[in-house]
């Protein structure tokens, strides 16, 4: 009989489990040859020569805090949103928002040296795998929004937000804050556009999600959602070029008739199954436990015969 460790192992995905052994192995390289960060970070004075770095940085863990962060963080948030995507999607999910979140970083870095002319925007080491978590946590939202968490009694669409809300906060307490703080701010942002816009649905052959629940505006409070949804809608108008009767013809509507992967039906399977999921995962979880304790219960019992 496994031990309870190996069998709690055993429930990740083999996926998952490859990219844990990856931030390992990197983490353990950087310890030994701590000259190699400066050739996988991302240094923003240095990107322009070692443009590899927009792709290495978001693997590496420079502590072994961050290190176990990120790792848990996958494999939990991978138990549940690898099924659904799938291993294809998952990994792809990984190294698209990996990529943009380190090239938003590596752009803010170079714009905040040029407002406050502090260098060390240029040569801090900015790495880690958290702006991928907090997409994850996007992931979550849309897929289980409604969903509580056990014991803590906040529903699952709050989580990024509430990660950004005690980041940010964190954040006037600690001087380190510039090595995490940006990388989770657009890993949250990169992980909505890619799901809102550019995520393909096998079922209905269509990109994104349209759907209002999971609107830019659903990340902050009611209070705050119809000036959100203003600025919002102008931003995308403006910058973007695309005016609603655009998006119509890049198949969201057509009509009056939404066409498939638009409909509120389809948003609602989508979510039923995570939920089914997610509830499978917890049943599961529960039967373990259950018989650990009455494994325990009749050892326990034999001792005292």
């Amino acid at each position: 009989m496994g031990s309870p460790g190996s069998e709690i192992f055993n429930e990740f995905t083999k996926l998952c489990k490859g990219l844990v052994l990856i931030l390992v192995g990197v983490h353990i390289v950087v310890q030994l040859i701590p000259s190699s960060l400066t050739y996988l970070a991302l240094i923003p004075a240095r990107t322009i020569h070692f443009g590899w770095n927009l792709i290495t940085a978001g693997y590496i863990e420079q502590s072994i805090q961050g290190l176990v962060v990120s790792t848990l963080g996958l494999l939990f948030t991978g138990k549940l949103l690898e099924p659904i995507w799938g291993s294809k999607e998952f990994l792809k999910f990984i190294f698209v928002i990996n990529f943009l979140t380190t090239v938003c970083v590596f752009i803010t870095a170079i714009a905040l040296y040029g407002v406050t002319r502090q260098e060390n925007y240029l040569y801090m080491p900015l790495s880690g795998f958290h702006g991928v978590l907090a997409g994850f946590l996007v992931g979550i939202k849309q897929m289980v929004p409604d969903q509580e968490l056990p014991r803590l009694k906040i529903k699952a669409k709050w989580l990024p937000s509430l990660m950004l809300l005690f980041s940010i906060a964190v954040s006037f307490f600690t001087p380190e804050s510039a090595t995490y703080l940006s990388t989770l701010i657009f890993g949250t942002y990169m992980g909505w556009i890619y799901l809102r816009y550019l995520q393909r649905k096998p079922e209905s052959k269509h990109r994104g999600d349209p759907n209002e629940d999971f609107a830019f505006s659903t990340f902050f409070p009611e209070f705050l959602r119809p000036i959100i949804d203003l600025i919002a809608s102008n931003f995308h108008r403006n910058l973007c070029g695309k005016s609603e009767a655009f998006i119509d013809t890049l198949g969201y509507s057509l009509g009056s008739a939404p066409l498939p992967g638009s409909d509120p039906i389809e948003a609602s399977r989508r979510r039923e199954k995570g939920a089914r999921a997610l509830e499978e995962r917890l049943a599961a979880e529960s039967l373990i436990a259950a018989g650990k304790k009455s494994e325990e219960l009749q050892i326990n019992g034999t001792n005292n015969v």
